[in-house]
């Protein structure tokens, strides 16, 4: 059997067992771009789970890491939710425990902690404030002066938000494995190659590579800069998997990978196949326990008070 006739048997065995199971489909910007495309919607790991929370779906097909899927849970508690590949998890959030998150705090009793969404649901229970790589600026700007700040545990988004604030904070060292292989000297290459194309880039990369950027956006904020710059060729710093939704949705321009070798073997693993075995077993679920989502919502609810 040919791989597109595979494809397209697989997607409507998809489409029949979403319907019986009343499931809706969520893809993050990174997936593969088959995955994309049989989603109900594509987007950024908060506004996922936030549409997911306004549908009347009993099911929620996460197609993105853990802690994406643990958010979703956070955020729907009476809907179930699966993540089709165990294996799907982030390095970044598996540099935090929360453990090591409450010996930092007893180093700083007076630090407001603020966790990258890019975390655990125990660790953002941990936090005071939840933010993402969109409104991670709005989040410091609303904490006070006065307060201490303790960032975790992306050092490089917080070292962005510390330039674009004034305000210093510890930072956590953690990092996403992908974002570091974007390197300034690739950026310079394919800007003395393509002269008229515009730089934009995610705030998780290297200083050295945002220094070099006409735009430092969240994968949502790529995707609007993409819509509405007048530039017809775009050089794209952030995970590869972005550049099939760009295509799909600006026919008309170019985009050019910052780094190929930019992929995150984890948010590959979920394909068409495990999404189909997912909604046939109804597994793997993701479920947060209860105690640890009260207090994890609650930093995400101050998070979205506050922007």
């Amino acid at each position: 059997m040919e791989a597109g006739d595979n494809n397209k048997r697989l997607v409507e065995q998809i489409m029949r067992l979403k319907e019986k199971r009343n499931a809706i489909i969520l893809s993050h910007n990174y997936q593969l771009g088959e995955v994309q495309d049989i989603a109900d919607f594509v987007g950024d790991s908060l506004e996922l789970s936030q549409n997911a929370a306004k549908t009347r779906a009993d099911v929620i097909v996460f197609c993105g890491v853990h802690f994406m899927a643990e958010t979703a849970s956070i955020l729907c508690p009476d809907k179930v939710v699966l993540l089709p590949d165990p294996h799907a998890g982030c390095p970044m959030a598996d540099m935090i425990t929360a453990e090591k998150l409450r010996q930092k705090k007893r180093e700083h009793p007076d630090a407001i902690v603020v966790c990258y969404i890019n975390s655990s649901a125990e660790v953002k229970a941990e936090s005071d404030f939840c933010c993402t790589s969109a409104n991670a600026v709005k989040v410091i700007e609303r904490i006070g002066d006065a307060n201490k700040i303790l960032f975790v545990p992306d050092q490089y988004l917080g070292h962005y938000v510390s330039t674009q604030t004034g305000r210093k904070m510890i930072l956590w060292p953690g990092f996403c494995p992908t974002h570091i292989r974007i390197l300034a000297r690739d950026v310079l290459r394919l800007r003395s190659e393509y002269s008229r194309a515009k730089v934009v880039v995610h705030p998780e990369c290297r200083p050295d590579v945002i220094a070099l950027a006409d735009a430092v956006r969240s994968t949502s904020g790529i995707c609007r800069y993409a819509k509405e710059t007048d530039a017809q060729e775009i050089i794209v710093g952030t995970e590869i998997g972005i550049i099939h939704r760009l295509r799909k949705e600006n026919p008309g321009k170019r985009f050019i990978p910052a780094s190929e070798q930019a992929i995150c073997p984890r948010m590959k693993l979920i394909t068409l196949e495990s999404v189909l075995w997912s909604l046939e077993g109804m597994t793997p679920e993701v479920k947060v326990p209860e105690e640890i989502r009260i207090r994890a919502k609650a930093a995400v609810d101050r998070m979205l008070s506050a922007v």
